[in-house]
């Protein structure tokens, strides 16, 4: 924290007496300012700074090309912080502790600010550079307490960018990619029970795209088309809300290309599993108004891909 730090030779030379009164003067203001220097360190090595220089004489100063900057990484890392905490200047922040990376790259400073930068990054939305910053730090210190928490920062940046069933879901086939990462390696971390949850919910993003191409295609009347859509979400997605419509649906597809076996399979599943919904309601009516009953078919795909799941 000593603001300036001589590489010159020369200046060792000259006024012995001088150099003493000023090594006193720092070690005097060291002693008693230490406690403020840490986060208010400016003001007082400028202080040191003001009253040493009028004692020096021309010749005892080295030239300015000999002095190097001192930014002693706690400085910038508590800068950083305050930054954060204090401003909610997310961006500034972040620059802090990559900073603090950039002059101390082997430092435990450059750790921690590298999470840091991961974190502030998240905070001001800037998801691309979170992710860079989360996977270096998970890449470099996988064996960190706060690895977990660098891995669900990534699973976080591609969740909170999961665009509308509308739209390419990308983004959320990578945060469960992610999110998974952080159960299977951390599962007794704090961050594993909420990275299920995301998961989940993530999931029933992608079977509601499912559906709503799968409706598309019933809409037009392509029904081979509609029942592969439903299908994916009956064997992948069977724990999210999309699996009780896409049974009803199967259970149409089915009756409208004359495979009734099929559909009498679809409504039965669904009434076993969901005898409450109302999706059932509307499959049972549909086999019934064809002539026949819900009847599981055990060797249908349905049945297997059911008894697979509950099994």
């Amino acid at each position: 924290m000593g603001g300036l730090r001589r590489v010159g030779h020369a200046a060792r030379t000259d006024a012995f007496g001088t150099g003493l009164l000023i090594t006193l003067m720092m070690l005097r203001l060291r002693v008693s300012g230490r406690a403020n220097c840490r986060l208010r360190a400016p003001a007082g090595c400028l202080a040191l700074v003001l009253v040493a220089g009028p004692l020096m004489g021309c010749s005892l100063l080295p030239k300015e090309e000999d002095y190097v900057p001192d930014s002693p990484a706690d400085r910038l890392y508590n800068e950083g912080v305050f930054l954060l905490n204090n401003k909610q200047d997310y961006k500034g922040a972040a620059t802090k502790f990559d900073e603090v990376e950039r002059q101390n790259p082997y430092s435990d400073w450059a750790r921690k600010s590298l999470l840091m930068s991961a974190y502030a990054y998240y905070q001001s939305e800037q998801y691309t550079d979170c992710i860079n910053s989360a996977k270096r730090y998970v890449t470099l210190h996988p064996g960190s307490a706060d690895a977990a928490y660098a891995q669900y920062l990534i699973g976080s940046s591609y969740y909170d960018q999961i665009l509308d069933i509308s739209r390419d879901q990308e983004r959320a086939d990578k945060a469960i990619n992610a999110f998974e990462e952080v159960v299977r390696k951390y599962p007794d971390s704090e961050y594993a029970v909420s990275a299920k949850k995301k998961i989940g919910m993530a999931r029933d993003q992608l079977a509601g795209k499912e559906m709503d191409i799968g409706r598309y295609y019933l809409n037009k009347r392509d029904f081979t088309g509609a029942i592969n859509r439903f299908k994916v979400v009956v064997t992948r997605y069977q724990t999210t809300r999309h699996v009780e419509e896409a049974l009803e649906r199967l259970t149409e597809a089915y009756l409208a290309i004359g495979i009734v076996t099929e559909a009498q399979t679809a409504a039965a599943v669904l009434g076993h599993n969901f005898p409450d919904s109302p999706w059932y309601k509307d499959a049972y009516s549909l086999v019934r108004t064809a002539g026949g009953e819900p009847n599981e078919d055990t060797g249908s795909w349905i049945s297997r891909a059911f008894k697979k799941v509950l099994g």
